[in-house]
């Protein structure tokens, strides 16, 4: 057996022609494209035919978040220019934030955002700032009104009056993410309640995205990155869901790498693999090689080159299987990331190994 070679992050790039990224989407969701790719045989469909691929029983399983108004532009105590993307709340009043700025606010410094918040500047961690907003009102409350969507930055546009609901799925539910959970954003009511007549299940779990989720990897010794932490739940009637599937043979298919992780994370937390309720956070770093226990398929949109998001795709359906679907891909003008097109890939059974 020749000796097998960990994967490095040259292993995850690919040409990608800046004109393939999708600047806005589409008028109807379910319109965009659906490439199908089982192991080495690839199919180009549309995602309203996805039903075609689902059978009676199988689980769904959704992630429910709902992207915050999480990017405030302000200055500095100076007079200088800040631009804050935030990563995650902490509680009430408090935050994880990127700054941009052309020098980095100081510990004990204040920000006045949105021309009406005073933000004190608590200290740093990591590439994060820890932010303190003023009370008594919610944070997510005060986003809602002063902030704006945090639309990713190949998106090389302000966010407009359409984007407030189509940068949402339609099931967001729980406040929390500064990122759309974006094979999600397929989905419209009438698709669902197709899919619904047809007897595939539904269930929900929520992992807030956070801002780390768009930061570069920079090692090439892949074993040397570490990932941003993002906060999960999963409610007892998911867990549930997703047992009865498992006990009737039928297949869990993830919506979007949000779930996969969240599903892969509380697989982790038990010997037997089981899908246990309850909240969490991960930093579940998953490259080619990991054992996939949550999941028997995953829908999912095209993702950055060298990010940890096509990492895991190629964990999940074989490294030189997602290369020739990305060439296959490119070749045929998808439109790639937030907005683009879809994938639809079924685990393979030897997922666990590197190639």
């Amino acid at each position: 057996m020749p000796l097998q070679v960990p994967p490095s992050l040259a292993d995850f790039d690919y040409d990608l022609p800046p004109a393939l990224i999708a600047q806005c989407p589409l008028p109807e969701r379910s319109a965009s494209r659906l490439l199908v790719a089982d192991g080495a045989k690839l199919e180009d469909r549309r995602f309203a035919d996805i039903g075609r691929y689902l059978h009676a029983g199988d689980l769904l399983v959704f992630n429910d978040t709902r992207v915050l108004h999480a990017r405030l532009r302000g200055v500095k105590d100076s007079g200088g220019q800040v631009e804050v993307l935030i990563e995650r709340p902490l509680g009430r009043h408090d935050a994880l934030a990127q700054i941009r700025a052309s020098h980095a606010p100081k510990p004990g410094s204040r920000l006045t955002l949105a021309g009406a918040l005073d933000v004190r500047v608590m200290g740093r961690e990591g590439d994060f700032f820890l932010l303190r907003f003023p009370g008594p009102e919610d944070l997510a409350d005060l986003l809602e009104r002063h902030g704006a969507l945090p639309l990713p930055p190949y998106i090389q546009r302000p966010p407009d009056a359409a984007d407030e609901a189509r940068y949402q799925t339609v099931y967001a539910r729980h406040r929390g993410s500064v990122a759309a959970p974006t094979a999600g954003l397929h989905f419209d009511a009438a698709l669902m309640d197709a899919l619904r007549a047809q007897g595939v299940g539904f269930a929900w779990l929520t992992l807030h995205v956070g801002a780390g989720t768009f930061q570069p990897v920079r090692e090439n010794d892949l074993s040397r990155h570490r990932m941003h932490r993002e906060r999960y739940a999963i409610p007892a009637a998911t867990a549930a869901a997703v047992a009865a599937a498992r006990a009737r043979g039928d297949r869990i298919v993830a919506v979007g790498t949000t779930s996969l992780r969240a599903l892969e994370s509380a697989a982790q937390e038990n010997e037997a693999g089981d899908i246990t309720a309850g909240e969490s956070e991960t930093g579940l770093f998953i490259l080619p090689g990991f054992r996939f226990r949550g999941a028997d398929a995953l829908i999912t949109n095209f993702h950055l080159p060298k990010s940890t998001l096509l990492m895991l795709v190629s964990a999940f359906g074989g490294l030189e299987n997602l290369r020739r679907a990305y060439a296959h891909a490119v070749a045929e003008r998808y439109r790639f990331f937030s907005y683009g097109d879809a994938m639809l890939i079924p685990r393979r059974a030897d997922a666990h190994s590197c190639t």
